[in-house]
């Protein structure tokens, strides 16, 4: 049977494995030592088995994900959320649709803590929904605009899915989230222009606020500014390494937190267990994708598909778009990270081969995933929101995104065309 075949039907499996809800780590180990197995051998692939995990949990590049997950469990803890929600109504409150906005802002500031989607959409349910509705909103305006910011938290650094692009491709981890800022606050600027513009006419009036609310509401916030400096900026001046930015960036957090009042012995224990169930659990898919990695790598299907896309003769940028429809397609089906650790080892080799820059494909690919999270028919952001808002219908959800789906596309377009604002801080880091 020649490799082709072997990795055809590994795919099937896989696919097939995770339709009978096997998680996707799992199931790419699975096929990957299996595959390997009927490519080579046995005792080789059990060999890989034994080696791969131990190689992938000790990579120091990776410590940074555990650290990054316990920051944003603690920032949660310590009410950061819903201080920073407080801080955007303060400011712009006095703006019609200004809960909204207030809603998007307090994604924007919390994403950059937690690094997040699904968390930042959960924690942002919880607090920013029922404001809403009080205030006379409609379900479909409340629940889009929190499905839309929720994906901030996947792009804004530090971001866990940008990381484990740069795992896979050997990019430099804190070049990519230097390289996510730009497009991230685009995103908000953007995100906020469509709340005032699309639903500005059917939002409830403006509250009424002053000057010296709105400052105060500043106190509120401060460590949410601290931690977003100590930890990026000092990645961008290269005085720390990402992982290690990681680890000053959870102490802080915690230190803060305590200075605070907001946590006690037992809240740091229970945030302890959250972050490593968490983290836990990304690690089983790393473990998986690696030796599902190993799989791919002997059948030579990368190189392959590789010289295929090239043949085709699209040019790069028609191959280009033929790679992001990919992803747009398998974003109904999968859940951003599971399309990263799947296709980015499939697709990075055609990238590189083209010339296009891999720290510019990782902001531009997590992007195009970010639309999975809220498009259906998995849209994993929606149905977060919807396990909270249990009464408000999915379809509802999905309805409500769809001007954000809109404008998602055109800044894609917008990164396509002008690589320069990706690249701009990136280039300029010491």
């Amino acid at each position: 049977m020649s490799n082709e075949l072997i990795a055809g039907g590994g795919f099937v499996v896989l696919f097939a494995l995770m339709a009978l809800r096997v998680p996707i780590g799992i199931a790419m180990g699975i096929v990957g030592i299996g595959g390997f197995a009927v490519v080579i051998d046995t005792k080789p692939a059990l060999n890989l088995l034994a080696q791969s995990p131990i190689s992938t949990i000790t990579d120091f590049n990776l410590t940074l994900i555990p650290f990054f997950v316990l920051m944003g469990v603690l920032a949660t803890n310590s009410g950061m959320s819903s201080e920073l929600f407080r801080a955007g109504r303060a400011w712009l409150g006095g703006f019609r649709g200004g809960l909204g906005l207030a809603s998007v802002g307090a994604c924007g500031g919390f994403a950059a803590i937690c690094g997040s989607s699904v968390a930042t959409a959960a924690t942002m349910t919880k607090i920013a929904y029922p404001e809403m509705k009080r205030a006379g909103y409609g379900d479909e305006a409340a629940t889009g605009i929190i499905a839309a910011g929720g994906t901030l938290g996947i792009l804004i650094p530090p971001s866990v899915v940008l990381a484990i692009y740069g795992f896979i491709t050997e990019t430099d981890i804190g070049t990519l989230f230097i390289a996510g800022i730009v497009p991230g606050l685009l995103a908000v600027l953007m995100y906020m222009l469509t709340v005032r513009f699309w639903y500005g006419r059917t939002l409830p009036a403006a509250e009424p606020f002053t000057i010296a609310e709105a400052m105060a509401s500043l106190r509120g916030v401060w460590a949410v500014g601290l931690l977003f400096i100590a930890v990026i900026l000092s990645i961008y001046f290269g005085i720390v390494t990402a992982t290690e930015a990681a680890a000053a960036g959870a102490l802080l957090t915690a230190i803060i937190g305590f200075v605070r009042r907001r946590l006690t012995w037992a809240t740091l224990l229970d945030s302890l267990v959250e972050a490593l169930r968490t983290s836990v659990a990304i690690y089983v898919v790393l473990i998986g994708a690696t030796l599902f990695g190993y799989f791919l790598a002997i059948t030579r299907v990368p190189q392959e598909f590789t010289q295929f896309l090239v043949d085709i003769g699209g040019g790069r940028y028609g191959t280009l778009f033929l790679i992001l429809l990919l992803f747009l397609v398998m974003g109904c089906f999968l859940d951003a990270m599971a399309m990263i650790i799947l296709m980015v080892p499939i697709v990075f080799p055609v990238i590189t081969q083209l010339g296009f820059d891999p720290v510019w494909f990782g902001v531009i690919v997590v992007m195009t995933v970010e639309l999975g999270l809220i498009t259906p028919p998995v849209g994993m952001n929606v149905y977060v929101i919807n396990s909270i808002a249990s009464r408000v219908s999915l379809p509802t959800i999905f309805k409500g995104v769809l001007p954000f789906v809109t404008v998602d596309v055109l800044r894609l377009l917008l990164l396509i065309a002008f690589p320069a604002l990706v690249l701009f801080l990136p280039g300029s880091m010491n």
